[in-house]
């Protein structure tokens, strides 16, 4: 997309996703700390495919270990 033609929210993210690249580890503190303010999705943004795996395994094997331990 041609940049004069963005529109604010389009420009906004894209700028976003630059500083993202740039300093991705003081995204992924921020991303951490933006439960209380911040949603799913600046958490995944900022942790990549990776961390957004790892978090995902975590979530499963907590999971599994409560249905076999704690129940």
């Amino acid at each position: 997309m041609d940049k004069d033609k963005e529109i604010p929210e389009e420009r906004r993210e894209r700028l976003r996703q630059q500083e993202w690249k740039n300093n991705p580890t003081g995204n992924l503190n921020d991303s951490l700390n933006r439960g209380s303010n911040g949603s799913l999705v600046d958490l995944v943004g900022s942790l990549g495919w990776k961390g957004t795996g790892i978090l995902i395994l975590i979530i499963i094997f907590g999971f599994i270990i409560y249905a076999l331990f704690l129940r």
